[in-house]
């Protein structure tokens, strides 16, 4: 389980901001035990995290830190050397922060006995300048590798490995890596067994959904679900199960499996069903939640990290609340996936309508500053109490995140400019 993102000089985040999914004393139920214990209490990670804020404020700049991040250790053996420099996007306002490094930062479980790892590393324009990676088997730290590019030889060099614990080919994978490229992603290449594991996390997490702009994409994956030969027998009953009690109208599902189409069943007045054709017929709203159904799903059964930019964007308040709770669940998602989104959707917070589905340790919040640096706090840093109107705080700036318009504000200024313009 992923349990804390920390980043620097990535887009607008200049300065170290940092996202945690553990669990707090505020948390209403909804943690889950990771396996692990810091001063004999459980540490407990979070199914769910939502990034409020206004336009702007650098909510999908987080998530495409993490996203980078996943990129690099995918790529950079691979594909760094193929052009000039080192591929990141540093905070752009100042002239200092280009000459800085940007810095991308993780901790997580792995294993069946779940063993904490921290790993990260330094990145400027033309090479690697840090990466590391540290274990703590039994709550004590084990520096698995450090690496720094300038460390003198007296000190140890570039790299030092302090644990015995890790036995990979030390002196062979630092020779193959390049000061452009990860150690991490060298080692995977190698086939290192142990660095691998943490490689593939990186290749099974992380995945990123961005409602509007990859829908055929999330759309194919759902179809390749129903159709392929070799899938979980019930995804074709799961996916059927999900559009029924989304009250699209669906009652069966039509697979050429030749052409892999698909034509969905709708109830009649006459009590009929018709089959209408997906691509032409059905509706955007049916487009959106077709096309979330694949990744979710997927992710469920992996126990991986989704990422969704805007969660509301394509999704009703009433389905986006009901994603949440899917994640929540601990029968519906037994193998502790986790989602992280970003929202302008206050309902989320709690409503007439909703039942609140967040707790309040799973809300952070971005901001500007003046210097158009984004900020990350999460909503307990203003200690709401157990019963606070959580939407109506946030809606009337109690904890930051929105945007400083005052009511009317924009309206009169539309105004003058048509008053000036008509003058």
């Amino acid at each position: 389980m992923l349990l804390r993102f920390r980043v620097a000089n990535h887009r607008s985040i200049r300065d170290e901001c940092e996202l945690s999914l553990i669990g707090t004393a505020l948390n209403e139920g909804t943690a889950r035990n990771t396996g692990l214990r810091h001063d004999d209490h459980e540490v407990t990670a979070l199914p769910v995290v939502a990034v409020f804020g206004a336009n702007a404020s650098g909510k999908t700049n987080l998530i495409s830190a993490l996203r980078d991040m996943r990129s690099a250790v995918r790529t950079s053996f691979a594909d760094w050397q193929k052009s000039p420099g080192v591929p990141r996007k540093p905070f752009k306002l100042d002239r200092e922060s280009s000459e800085e490094t940007s810095l991308y930062e993780v901790d997580l479980t792995l294993g069946r006995k779940p063993v904490r790892f921290t790993y990260g590393f330094e990145l400027s324009d033309d090479r690697v300048e840090a990466e590391w990676l540290h274990a703590y088997p039994n709550g004590e730290r084990e520096i698995w590798f450090d690496r720094e590019a300038d460390r003198p030889e007296p000190e140890g060099g570039e790299f030092i490995f302090e644990s015995d614990s890790f036995v990979g080919q030390r002196d062979a994978l630092v020779s193959f890596t390049r000061s452009d490229a990860l150690f991490l992603s060298t080692a995977a290449t190698a086939n290192d067994k142990q660095l691998s594991a943490l490689y593939r996390w990186f290749l099974d997490n992380l995945w990123l959904m961005t409602p509007g702009e990859d829908v055929v994409h999330r759309t194919k994956w759902t179809q390749e679900l129903l159709g392929e030969p070799g899938h979980r027998s019930d995804y074709t009953e799961r996916i059927l199960q999900l559009l029924s009690v989304a009250d699209l109208g669906v009652t069966g599902i039509e697979i050429d499996r030749e052409t892999q189409e698909i034509r969905l069943r709708h109830r009649t007045t006459v009590g009929e069903d018709v089959s209408l054709d997906f691509l032409t017929e059905e509706s955007f709203g049916t487009h959106a939640w077709f096309a979330f159904l694949g990744p979710m799903l997927t992710v469920l059964d992996k126990g991986a990290v989704l990422l969704v930019d805007e969660l509301d964007s394509s999704l009703h308040p009433t389905l986006a609340a009901e994603v949440v709770r899917i994640f929540q669940d601990p029968k519906a998602n037994p193998r502790n996936a986790q989602l992280i989104f970003t929202t302008h959707d206050a309902t989320l917070l709690g409503s007439e309508v909703l039942d609140r589905p967040l707790g309040r340790d799973q809300v952070w919040l971005t901001a500007k500053d003046r210097t158009g640096a984004t900020e990350i706090y999460p909503l307990t840093a203003a200690r709401p109490a157990d019963d606070e109107n959580l939407e109506r705080g946030y809606l009337r700036g109690r904890y930051g995140g929105t945007p400083r318009v005052s009511a009317g504000e924009i309206a009169r200024e539309v105004s003058w400019q048509e008053a000036k313009a008509s003058a």
